[in-house]
């Protein structure tokens, strides 16, 4: 068993799964979601970690905010979808071509670059260090050997974060 913790631990687990059951947040998650990323927004609270994605709707052009955590591994900063292939931040940024904004106190307009599932086991690995939220939709421990993660990484897109200084992206707002 995955967890192996406190009784609360294993509330807030069922919790979480409540809140993205069928791996997509219910109207509670959205408006959870949404709070946060104002908050992370901000960047007052929270560490550089915590940051809010800022994309364009592949559908209505309108710019849709998710709040996320940066995983740090040797040296660059990566996304990752902890809810899958499906989750929709995934496909708003596969639409922008990788152009987006990261929100922490600042507007940073990115290129998100999707990362080779060959290459995502140990980004995986960092991220569940890194993103306590993520341990609930990511069906391998923190701890697990790499071999772990890369059976399950084909599953969760993972985004390089490179700094774009091309024109204005969009969100940047």
């Amino acid at each position: 068993m995955r967890h192996n913790g406190t009784d609360g631990s294993t509330r807030l687990h069922r919790l979480d799964r409540w809140l993205y059951r069928g791996g997509r947040p219910n109207r509670l998650a959205r408006a959870i979601n949404r709070a946060w990323a104002t908050v992370f927004a901000t960047g007052v609270l929270w560490p550089d970690r915590m940051v809010t994605l800022r994309v364009p709707g592949r559908r209505t052009g309108r710019v849709i905010s998710f709040p996320l955590v940066v995983a740090d591994y040797q040296g660059e900063r990566y996304l990752v979808a902890m809810l899958g292939q499906g989750t929709n931040w995934v496909h708003n940024v596969r639409a922008a071509e990788g152009r987006a904004v990261l929100r922490h106190g600042r507007s940073e307009a990115v290129r998100l670059d999707e990362v080779d599932p060959g290459a995502r086991a140990p980004i995986l690995r960092r991220y569940l260090a890194c993103s306590q939220g993520g341990r609930t939709h990511i069906p391998v421990g923190p701890q697990a050997p790499l071999e772990d993660f890369e059976q399950i990484a084909v599953q969760y897109p993972v985004f390089r974060i490179t700094p774009d200084r091309s024109a204005s992206p969009p969100g940047s707002g």
